[in-house]
């Protein structure tokens, strides 16, 4: 735990396929125990799984294309058991240590990927996100992470969860990093670089947040008023927005939403159909094995997971045509080159152990975020904003589908501009 930062399950070395000067030369990464690596159990989170599971025949092909493009890979990392968590809390395996909130969970499914990089072990990680696995351990470990596009990353040797959100995300600790990355793994950039139309903050969403909302907006609105100017940003509430144009979440209306406390109850609608929909892909998935070998789950998975294998396809067809017109709402509202900035999580990493019951709220309010790029299927990118109270903030920027490259390109010509109004905003302690 010293050492490493408890991040790894296994450590070896994969050393690049090509010599030569090459995009990653020089750069180490690790991967997630999700992805099949030649010659070694791909864990899944799960000694359970494991040991029931043969030895991966061949390597998967993004990390193939990794060691491809000249960087090493260094060893597999934690993750939460059958990635069924945003936590990043093992019992089997230990949890991996935030390097920047000690106390705080680290965040999952992608959690040692996370902190590898957060830790500054490896320049980037690999991991997957399928409901927010690599978006919230990258906010809670003060880090860039990026969920692509669904579906433009081979999933090829990857354990699914719910394939109608498992995507390939990857951390690095700077923009930089995280773009050379993507010029591997993502497909080639017709125009190299394009300004945004307009940036649309949603302030509905940064409603959402415990900290001071302005200390997270200021900072991003005041970067994107230096670089492109003021009259690039709009703001509107993202909530009416998708109650007007996404109709089918009138069947999720009011399911599960804590009145006591602000809530949008579109986006609310937007979780509870991505959560019935990810129930019911994982039970197909991974149901009759965990009827069969009833696996030793830690507490909150267990009950997530069983809670999975019971689901029936009740709303599946809703669920699927909520997808259908929240892509489309999106893309009208965003066009060729519209950005929209979100928090990415509603608040700093809660503390380790903390009582299942006593993160519901907070779950609540990260799914209603975690939802939007996750259904629709758009990239989502978070960036690091400091610190506020000694805890990691973050925001988001996601863009219409297929728009991953023109996403990292906006976000690394923000980046030292961020830094500096960084810098300002923790110094005058807003």
């Amino acid at each position: 735990m010293e050492s490493d930062y408890g991040a790894f399950t296994e450590k070896f070395t994969l050393a690049p396929s090509s010599s030569g000067e090459l995009p990653l030369s020089g750069l180490t990464f690790a991967v997630k125990e999700i992805f099949d690596v030649e010659g070694y159990a791909t864990g899944f989170g799960n000694p359970d799984w494991a040991r029931t599971h043969t030895i991966a025949k061949s390597t998967a092909p993004a990390v193939l294309a990794l060691l491809r493009a000249g960087a090493t890979c260094v060893g597999r990392t934690v993750m939460d058991e059958v990635a069924y968590s945003i936590n990043g809390e093992n019992i089997h395996y230990g949890t991996p240590r935030n390097p920047c909130a000690p106390d705080r969970i680290p965040g999952g499914s992608s959690s040692g990927s996370a902190v590898a990089v957060g830790a500054n072990i490896v320049d980037f990680s690999l991991g997957t996100d399928t409901g927010g696995s690599v978006r919230v351990p990258a906010a809670f470990c003060k880090i860039h992470g990026i969920r692509p596009s669904h579906g433009v990353v081979s999933v090829d040797g990857v354990v699914p969860m719910a394939q109608s959100f498992d995507t390939v995300g990857w951390f690095a600790k700077d923009s930089t990093i995280l773009k050379k990355v993507g010029n591997v793994l993502l497909p080639p950039l017709d125009v190299s670089h394009v300004n945004p139309s307009q940036i649309i903050i949603a302030d509905d969403c940064f409603k959402l947040l415990s900290i001071p909302i302005e200390r997270v907006k200021h900072v991003l609105v005041n970067s994107v008023e230096k670089v492109f100017g003021g009259q690039a940003i709009k703001c509107m509430d993202l909530g009416d927005y998708v109650e007007e144009n996404v109709p089918s979440l009138n069947h999720f209306m009011n399911l599960g939403v804590d009145t006591k406390e602000y809530s949008i109850r579109s986006l609310a609608a937007l979780s509870s159909a991505m959560r019935l929909l990810q129930r019911y892909e994982f039970k197909l998935n991974h149901g009759k094995w965990v009827a069969s070998v009833k696996p030793d789950f830690g507490p909150g998975i267990k009950e997530r997971v069983w809670e999975a294998v019971s689901a029936t396809d009740d709303k599946i067809d809703i669920c699927r045509s909520v997808r259908t017109e929240l892509l489309a709402a999106l893309t009208s509202l965003l066009g060729d080159v519209g950005i929209l900035a979100i928090p990415t999580v509603p608040g700093p990493p809660p503390k380790l152990q903390t009582e299942a019951s006593s993160l519901e709220s907070f779950r609540a309010r990260a799914f209603s975020l975690l939802s939007i790029a996750g259904v629709s299927g758009f990239p989502q990118v978070s960036i690091p904003l400091g610190l506020y109270d000694n805890l990691p903030v973050s925001v988001s920027l996601v863009a219409k589908y297929g728009s991953d490259m023109l996403l990292l390109n906006l976000v690394d010509t923000l980046s030292g501009t961020l830094k500096d109004n960084i810098d300002t905003a923790e110094t005058s302690s807003l």
